[in-house]
């Protein structure tokens, strides 16, 4: 469901039948706009401007290209990040030149939950920078970890490579986590500290999150990055959920 600062992603795909598997596949990424051709994704763009354009590139009319230009010369659309979905020679080229503002290209063909998942990072990335603006506080974000997991968080801060202290409350737990140019340096949680505060935490799935932009430690007590870190805490999961179900 849609929250007051949900991303708005405009989805562009000529063939009804993959636009419609799209819009399923993403709609747990934010509100979805849709358009059957870029001619309409225009028109929908200028009128009312979405957070992110996902985009076919070969369409008859105006195609994902052009589309992407039109949009780049209009002052109140030219900072819209797209997501081209091409063939690999399209993309390598007529697509690869263009770099500004574009976060991905995807090769057809592709699976949807593909699209999906690598359409979420950037969906996640750009809900933090929408929180930022609607802050109660300056330069601190304040959310809920139902809407926005831990894992989501540490990636979302990582692609940002952002600085911070992220903050995270379940009932009377809570854990410090700071951040260094996206890369996580130290962790509190109670007794845990380093890698093993980040693994305490990394699979909340309730709780509340604050991220202050103005917080540091002078202490580096992690040793991986931050996707190592959160690979490892995922097979820490894993192992343990095995151990459950064995014993």
């Amino acid at each position: 469901m849609a929250t007051k600062a949900a991303v708005k992603i405009l989805l562009v795909e000529d063939n009804e039948a993959v636009l419609d598997l799209l819009r399923r596949a993403m709609e747990p990424c934010g509100e979805i706009l849709t358009a059957t051709d870029g001619a309409e994704a225009l028109l929908k763009a200028v009128e009312e401007p979405p957070d992110l354009i996902v985009s076919d590139y070969a369409m008859p009319g105006l195609n994902g290209r052009q589309l992407y230009e039109k949009l780049r010369a209009r002052e109140q659309t030219k900072k819209i990040p797209f997501i081209f979905l091409a063939g690999k020679s399209d993309i390598e080229e007529k697509l690869r030149p263009f770099t500004d503002g574009v976060e991905d290209y995807i090769a057809k063909p592709f699976f949807v939950r593909e699209v999906a998942a690598r359409a979420k990072k950037v969906c996640d990335r750009l809900l933090l920078e929408k929180l930022q603006t609607q802050a109660r506080r300056p330069g601190v974000i304040e959310g809920l970890l139902e809407e926005m997991s831990v894992i989501d968080l540490f990636q979302s801060l990582e692609m940002g490579q952002k600085s911070c202290r992220l903050l995270l409350r379940r009932s009377r737990e809570q854990c410090e986590v700071f951040f260094d140019k996206g890369k996580v340096y130290d962790a509190v949680c109670g007794a845990a500290v380093g890698d093993e505060a980040v693994y305490k935490t990394a699979t909340w799935a309730e709780g509340r999150f604050e991220i202050d932009f103005s917080g540091k430690s002078r202490q580096r007590r992690t040793t991986k990055s931050t996707q190592g870190l959160l690979m490892e805490a995922m097979r820490l999961l894993d192992e343990a959920n095995r151990d459950k179900v064995g014993s």
